[in-house]
């Protein structure tokens, strides 16, 4: 049951990422302006005359309207009269965006609920684990951690709100993402009985190393230049897109530049793997989703940002990461068993 539990917050993770990828590339991320609800409700509206103000109108405290450019938060429960009474209002001080999109609020919203169901799968997974306090601490130890370190992702996803999607914390939010995932990698791996026969080799288990690092860094990288990319759309409006990378800064240059090594690393490690007939089969994945991955990015640069590369790219970078890391510790349990 627990490694059930285990795979079940593993793949909403994974849903999570994606959900966070189609928030990126439709520019949902300011969609719900408060956290965690949206717009003062559990369940956000579909209708922009539910977030302005109306005479005659029923709010409920803590609701957010736009007034003037705004966003207004009710003081109290009350009926609105004939004009506009600022005593029932206060002016929301998190931050100054108050533009309102049903389709933004939406996708933003499905993405949070993601959410809250891999905390709820976590929170199981952790519960479950006590169970093996008795055999093997570190499981439980790990399981618990990996709650708290969600915990603090979701406290992190209200920051990038509050923020208005500071770059910073944007690539913070993405590699704890990341984190979370090897963890449950790591914990699946633990507590399975893998029978298949794998060879150790030192060489092959470093340039994995290095090849997880490289990836962490990379990711670092594209959260990066997708902000420069937000801020071209911003200057030259979304029907600009052929001109959004004509002067794309340093950073693009520098993570096209490193896609290559990354991508002669992991080579590197599928070759070792066939020569010395080590048995990591997945290492045929690794190559399968870094040409997907190098064939995406390349699609946004040279057409014009076809529609969902982008999330494609951000969702695939993410799996490489998790593949990667899974043969790491696959890798790392042959190591010991030939110790």
């Amino acid at each position: 049951m627990y490694r059930k539990w285990i795979k079940i917050s593993l793949i909403i993770i994974y849903l999570v990422i994606v959900a966070g990828a189609v928030v990126r590339m439709t520019g949902s991320g300011m969609g719900c302006p408060d956290w965690p609800k949206c717009f003062g409700y559990l369940i956000p509206p579909t209708q922009e005359a539910k977030i302005t103000w109306q005479a005659n109108q029923d709010y409920f405290k803590g609701q957010i309207i736009v007034y003037g450019e705004a966003l207004k938060v009710a003081q109290t429960n009350f009926t609105s009269g004939k004009d506009f009474n600022l005593n029932n209002w206060k002016k929301y001080e998190k931050h100054s965006y108050s533009t309102f999109n049903a389709t933004h609020t939406w996708i933003e919203y499905i993405n949070r609920l993601l959410g809250a169901l891999s905390g709820l799968a976590v929170l199981i997974m952790a519960l479950l684990s006590i169970k093996k306090w008795k055999v093997r601490k570190r499981i439980t130890l790990v399981s618990f951690f990996t709650l708290g370190l969600l915990l603090f992702q979701a406290w992190l996803g209200a920051t990038v709100v509050y923020s208005e999607l500071l770059p910073s914390r944007i690539t913070m939010h993405m590699l704890v993402a990341l984190i979370i995932t090897a963890l449950l990698i790591y914990l699946l791996n633990a507590t399975s009985i893998d029978n298949r026969l794998h060879r150790a080799s030192a060489r092959f288990r470093s340039l994995l190393g290095i090849g997880i690092l490289l990836s962490l860094i990379q990711v670092a990288l594209g959260t990066q230049v997708r902000q420069s990319v937000d801020e071209m759309v911003r200057a030259m409006g979304s029907n600009g897109k052929s001109e959004w990378l004509l002067d794309p800064g340093i950073k693009f240059y520098i993570h096209r530049s490193f896609s290559i090594i990354v991508v002669l690393i992991n080579l590197g490690i599928w070759y070792i793997n066939k020569k010395k007939n080590l048995g990591f089969n997945w290492t045929n994945a690794l190559i399968l989703l870094v040409i997907v991955e190098v064939l995406s990015g390349m699609a946004m640069y040279y057409l014009d940002f076809l529609f969902g590369m982008q999330a494609l790219h951000l969702v695939m970078a993410a799996l490489f990461f998790g593949v990667q890391f899974y043969i790491f510790m696959q890798a790392q349990k042959a190591q010991l068993k030939s110790a």
